[in-house]
């Protein structure tokens, strides 16, 4: 089986990649000749990674799946949330993004967050989605220098290091992205 991810993150792409079962040949928009940014106009993470599917399946005619993620900060009214990719401006720079988020929670004693990943899968004319969730909170300052996006100021309940401080085994163990990915692997593997 061959799937288009509709996505231009190449960190993203890794990580998925590293999750998928080898029968899956996971194929990249470069791949397909899809060189333009995938539109992300819509109000919910769920809104954004169908829109992002659709625009594929439509305009290129692939079986595809595409995901959003959003970090869902408490204290802030679960913002950046759909905004998390360019909460500092369109640059989408991810010290610009935590820099702004670690401001805005200077004098907030709650820094619960979690983030939130939605894959929505386009195969053989139907569409699914597949939501993943990871809890935690916002630390401080910025801690380690693995991963990408906000994992250096994102610490999930129950460990005492942000994601930019684990191996990417772990993080896909217990990450959004990862446990989105299980669902559609558990959905396509019945197939």
């Amino acid at each position: 089986m061959q799937l288009v991810f509709a996505t231009n993150n190449l960190n993203k792409l890794k990580e998925v990649q590293s999750l998928i079962p080898e029968h899956i040949k996971l194929v990249s928009l470069k791949d397909i000749g899809c060189f333009e940014d995938v539109p992300e106009t819509q109000t919910t993470i769920e809104g954004n990674a169908i829109q992002k599917a659709d625009y594929i399946k439509v305009r290129y005619g692939y079986d595809c799946f595409a995901d959003d993620t959003g970090l869902e900060v408490e204290a802030l009214n679960n913002d950046p949330g759909v905004y998390s990719a360019r909460y500092a401006g369109e640059q989408r720079d991810a010290n610009d993004n935590m820099d702004k988020l670690l401001l805005n929670l200077k004098d907030k004693t709650n820094r619960s967050a979690q983030f939130k990943t939605v894959i929505a899968l386009h195969l053989n004319g139907k569409l699914e989605t597949f939501t993943g969730l990871c809890k935690g909170e916002i630390t401080k300052e910025k801690i380690g220098d693995h991963g990408f996006g906000y994992d250096p100021i994102f610490k999930p309940n129950g460990y005492s290091e942000t994601f930019a401080q684990m191996d990417l085994k772990l993080k896909n163990e217990i990450g959004h992205r990862g446990k989105a990915v299980q669902l559609l692997i558990g959905f396509l593997n019945k197939l």
